[in-house]
């Protein structure tokens, strides 16, 4: 993977969308039709700014809080800045947003008849962050992923008019499956961020304390952990995947590689012997191209 792209002060949209290079599968591939791509780099606009504003990662100058009409004085509240980034969103349903990353989101959500609530889910999730750094349950870490993962599924499937409860039934899977895959692959990020993903009853069943989290290189009990929540994340998947097999064409291959991205991911820890701790373990391309085909041989 390529490091993200640095910010570029005094634009902001280019900044945030340079990042794309950096996800764990591609956003919007060359392989699609180009209203897709331009429609899918909007959506992924949003949601890029919108964790960005949520992890304190904006670019320097301030140029988003002024674009959002915050003072620069509140430059540095990440709620001031989600309340006023939603306040923005809502114009792009009724009126003219003032970011361009909005500006460029409204024709794409004019165009696929989007409603808010997906985008409301992002922010709520940014929201929940600044308040809630711990997860007592799974359940708990469920409820979360259903803010911050799974609205986008729901909104690549609505921009491809494939949407349908069922095939949103699998998204939903696939995309809280990828979100676990990402917090186990940043244990140490996020915890350098004072958040802590792994649900604390199954830290205690494992008898994982967060000094243990700390470490350089995992112990026993802290790849046990891992290796459980893989699995979890594995099962979540099996349960999408059928997703795959129910849309054809650039669609079938676009889905096939976000199931491969996460399968590759999760082999990727295992092959780390579920040591996350000294930095992601993430797969190579070849990897990625494999669980690809295996993907949609599967589905075939």
């Amino acid at each position: 993977m390529t490091a993200p792209a640095a910010p570029r002060i005094g634009d902001p949209e280019r900044g945030t969308l340079d990042k794309a290079a950096d996800e764990n599968f591609p956003v919007a591939p060359f392989f699609l039709p180009r209203a897709w791509r331009d429609d899918l780099m909007a959506v992924y606009g949003f949601a890029r700014l919108v964790d960005d504003i949520g992890d304190g990662d904006l670019a320097p100058g301030g140029a988003d809080a002024r674009l959002l009409g915050v003072s620069a004085t509140a430059a540095e509240d990440r709620l001031a800045l989600l309340d006023a980034f939603e306040a923005d969103l809502r114009r792009v349903f009724d009126g003219t947003p003032r970011h361009p990353l909005l500006r460029r989101l409204q024709p794409t959500v004019r165009r696929r008849s989007l409603g808010p609530e997906p985008f409301l889910g992002l922010i709520a999730a940014n929201r929940q962050d600044q308040l809630v750094t711990r997860y007592e349950t799974y359940d708990d870490l469920l409820a979360y992923c259903e803010l911050s993962a799974n609205p986008v599924g729901r909104l690549v499937l609505a921009v491809t008019g494939a949407a349908t409860p069922e095939r949103i039934r699998r998204s939903d899977a696939i995309c809280t499956a990828l979100q676990i895959v990402e917090h186990l692959q940043d244990v140490s990020e996020d915890l350098s961020r004072d958040r802590v993903y792994l649900p604390a009853a199954d830290m205690k069943r494992f008898h994982v304390k967060e000094s243990d989290l700390a470490m350089n290189t995992a112990g026993a009990s802290v790849r046990a952990l891992v290796a459980f929540e893989a699995q979890r994340a594995r099962d979540l998947l099996n349960e999408g995947a059928p997703l795959v097999g129910s849309v054809h064409g650039r669609l079938r291959l676009l889905l096939a590689g976000f199931v491969a991205g996460g399968s590759a991911a999760i082999k990727a820890i295992a092959a780390a012997g579920y040591d996350v701790l000294p930095g992601p373990p993430k797969p190579g391309r070849l990897r990625l191209l494999r669980e690809v085909g295996v993907t949609l041989r599967g589905e075939g």
